[in-house]
């Protein structure tokens, strides 16, 4: 009778024995599984967050370089006692084209603000105070702001944002503007095209296809230009008007005009610049290595590239928790089940000593005694085998989510406290991830480098072949090693001394 026989009729003579450890087995390996998969799980979707969080880089001037400008200027006026005036510094199209044409950007965003007073439309007012008189207009571009910085973005009835795309702003990509008839800005856009808000449309019945003037007057010139704008599509804004945007009407997200980039230039007298450019990379990974290359492309005396991985690093953080998590629970319940059935195998050795005795005395090798302890061992691992890859894909999914979902929210309180007091409160979906209230200016374009976080609620947790392949590898090693450590004592047992003990 060979040992492997002797194995199969031990394991179903004792049932309750059997039993027993396909129990203990079945749950040490079902939470080894479910580790596995939640694991695999969290790995793939750190894979597919790398691909579509879409890190962002933002090439716009220095801010030393304007104070350096503005008191070079300052200093060479014969009032020295006046504080130095800030003066937007445009980006040539050129600079910011050539960081788009670099390997890695995905999509990219150029962006140029600028005010306007009204013409033949009405603006949304913000409070009843406000006026859209063109006198008005005329006094509020005349002003200066602190530190004798002209506050001309702030003033007037609309904000002029002039985009390559209006697909990439944020607050269309986020899903906080829609457009609901008409088209957006692209690169196919006429010049004097418009997308108007539809609360501004609403309220000066004006429709797709219908024309209204604006009035603009620039630095150069105390005269109001006027330019007639066709309106080729309507978007809803579901943002709110916080209380620094009632200040006035061009704040106002309703009172936003899109167009192309070289409308807006022209309103402001300039050709081929734009006030900033965003860059989405398709790889977050390589943000380092693309900014590095792109400052050795730009004038870094004039220009400044800062990068941001926010939102990257914000659907990472609860992913790698959670994969970390499931990877520290596979190594300890490991373990811990190892050092469980050694115990229990040690404990059924002890019941067999005379058992042993008999087949050392008959001359029984002691390697095929241990042969036959592996063999029941196994018999009851490959069941309990089974039952885990039946259950823990039910257990991987329940444990998995709820890491995730724990997880995550960890996250959101975490940014929340960062955000600092009166952060925390109900907010649009444009602020969602820190994002800084839309205003319709260059804030808002400049807002996808902070865009809407799409947070990772849920894992697909799924058995993989890989994570069953490493369940057995488990599972093998867990019964090898509970075997080799209960056995020592069978190594040191001389059939005399077992014998003459019973």
């Amino acid at each position: 009778m060979n040992f492997i026989k002797r194995a199969w009729l031990a394991t179903k003579a004792k049932k309750s024995r059997t039993a027993l450890l396909t129990l203990v087995t079945s749950s040490i390996l079902i939470f080894v599984l479910a580790g596995l998969t939640i694991k695999s799980a969290a790995d793939k979707a750190v894979d597919n967050a790398k691909k579509e969080a879409g890190a962002t880089v933002n090439l716009q001037v220095s801010r030393d370089y304007m104070m350096k400008k503005a008191q070079q200027s300052s200093s060479s006026q014969s009032n020295n006692n006046q504080p130095p005036k800030f003066e937007m510094t445009p980006i040539s199209l050129s600079t910011a084209q050539t960081v788009a044409k670099m390997v890695g950007v995905k999509s990219y965003l150029y962006t140029s603000t600028t005010t306007a007073s009204a013409g033949s439309i009405t603006p949304i007012s913000t409070s009843s105070s406000s006026s859209n008189s063109s006198d008005s207009n005329s006094k509020t571009n005349n002003s200066e702001g602190p530190s004798g910085q002209n506050s001309k973005m702030d003033s007037g009835d609309f904000t002029i944002t002039g985009v390559n795309t209006s697909a990439n702003v944020s607050d269309f990509s986020s899903g906080t503007n829609k457009i609901t008839k008409g088209k957006g800005i692209t690169s196919q856009t006429a010049d004097n095209d418009v997308v108007i808000e539809s609360d501004l449309a609403k309220a000066n019945n004006l429709a797709v296809g219908d024309r209204f003037t604006v009035k603009v007057t620039t630095d150069s010139s105390n005269t109001a230009k006027t330019y007639t704008l066709k309106v080729i599509g309507i978007y809803k804004s579901s943002s709110s008007v916080t209380s620094s945007q009632l200040q006035n009407n061009a704040s106002n997200p309703s009172n936003n005009l899109y167009v192309n980039l070289k409308t807006a230039n022209t309103m402001k007298s300039q050709i081929n610049t734009v006030d900033a450019a965003t860059y989405t990379l398709s790889n977050p990974a390589s943000m380092k290595s693309f900014v590095k290359k792109a400052k050795s492309k730009i004038d870094t005396q004039k220009f400044t590239i800062e990068s941001n991985d926010q939102v990257y690093q914000q659907m990472l953080t609860p992913l790698n928790n959670v994969a970390s998590f499931s990877k520290n629970i596979v190594l300890l319940v490991a373990l811990a089940g190892a050092v469980i059935l050694t115990l229990i195998i040690i404990l059924s050795i002890r019941e067999r000593r005379y058992e042993i005795g008999v087949l050392m005395s008959l001359g029984e090798n002691r390697l095929k005694i241990i042969g036959q302890f592996f063999a029941e061992l196994f018999m009851v691992t490959l069941v309990s085998s089974v039952i885990a890859i039946v259950a823990g894909n039910f257990v991987g999914n329940a444990v998995g989510n709820q890491l995730i979902s724990q997880q995550t929210t960890s996250s959101q309180q975490s940014r929340q406290m960062d955000a600092g007091p009166g952060q925390n409160g109900s907010k649009t979906n444009s602020q969602k991830s820190n994002q800084p209230p839309s205003r319709g200016g260059l804030g808002a374009m400049m807002g996808t480098s902070q865009a809407n976080v799409a947070q990772i609620n849920k894992l697909n947790v799924k058995q993989t072949p890989e994570s069953i392949a490493k369940l057995g590898a488990i599972a093998l090693l867990i019964t090898f090693l509970s075997i080799i450590l209960a056995s020592i004592g069978i190594i040191r047992m001389k059939p005399k001394d077992i014998l003459s003990s019973n």
